[in-house]
């Protein structure tokens, strides 16, 4: 079913890995839309609670588009390809209502970067950089950075990041915020595991509907986003999760929750 992607399920845990080591995981027209059928499967499957986008190897998580493969065969332009493919992966990311943790195992460029960003988390190899690299062939970033940079770094940095598409190495990148955590690469499997474990046993609709109201944090005001938590809350009051958490509590032992 899928030529450019390992898709696994395994206890919970949905594993997306891009598998085009050959050209440091470039983003083909294929590939991007393998990764938001994937992604599909995974946001519709009860039984996955936690997923993971990864790239294959050691040196890339994803270098960006693939330049040599050219724009999708019926499309005239970069803005229709935008549209067509990028745009709806970075959707299907950000409005799936589970964790996305990005295990970003090498460098992360241009729409590769992006990608990363659309994660609600990045565990990345200490040996990783970031870059906007766009302008370095005239254009400017895409697939969600010009959202997700100002919010995460500022205006002026976001604009010295996009402007130079400088690389950013993980010192610099976890001292900005781009990212969750660094690790060495030979700890970043550890280190995901220990967070899917965290995650996969979670109040799943209660993190899913947190990211839900986070993504309309910086579009609303106070008054909205007061309506949208009094809107949610009644809905996760109903769930199965909050009264076993409540149970939980009452009787001194450690909730099992179920995601549901």
């Amino acid at each position: 079913m899928y030529e450019n992607i390992l898709f696994e399920i395994s206890d919970s845990v949905a594993t997306i890995k891009l598998n085009r080591p050959q050209v440091y995981n470039a983003l083909s027209t294929s590939l991007i839309n393998e990764i938001t059928a994937a992604m599909e499967v995974a946001s519709t499957n009860e039984a996955i609670r936690v997923i993971i986008i990864t790239g294959e190897g050691d040196k890339a998580f994803c270098s960006g588009a693939d330049l040599k493969s050219g724009l999708d065969g019926g499309l005239t332009s970069l803005g229709d390809s935008l549209r067509k493919n990028y745009n709806p992966m970075i959707k299907a990311i950000r409005n799936v209502e589970k964790p996305v943790i990005c295990r970003m195992n090498g460098i992360a460029a241009g729409a590769g970067m992006s990608l990363a960003l659309a994660c609600d988390m990045i565990i990345a190899n200490k040996d990783a950089y970031m870059s906007e690299l766009f302008v370095g062939i005239g254009l400017m970033p895409d697939a969600g950075s010009m959202y997700f940079l100002p919010r995460i770094v500022g205006m002026q940095k976001a604009f010295e990041l996009c402007s130079t598409g400088r690389k950013i190495y993980m010192d610099e990148a976890l001292s900005l915020g781009l990212v969750t955590n660094v690790v060495p690469y030979e700890k970043l499997d550890e280190t995901i595991n220990e967070l899917t474990s965290y995650y996969k046993n979670a109040p799943t609709k209660a993190i899913g509907l947190m990211k839900k109201v986070l993504n309309q944090s910086f579009n609303s005001s106070i008054e909205e986003i007061l309506e949208y938590e009094a809107d949610n809350q009644d809905a996760l009051g109903k769930t199965y999760d909050f009264a076993e958490g409540v149970m939980s509590f009452l009787q001194k032992r450690t909730p099992i929750f179920k995601g549901k």
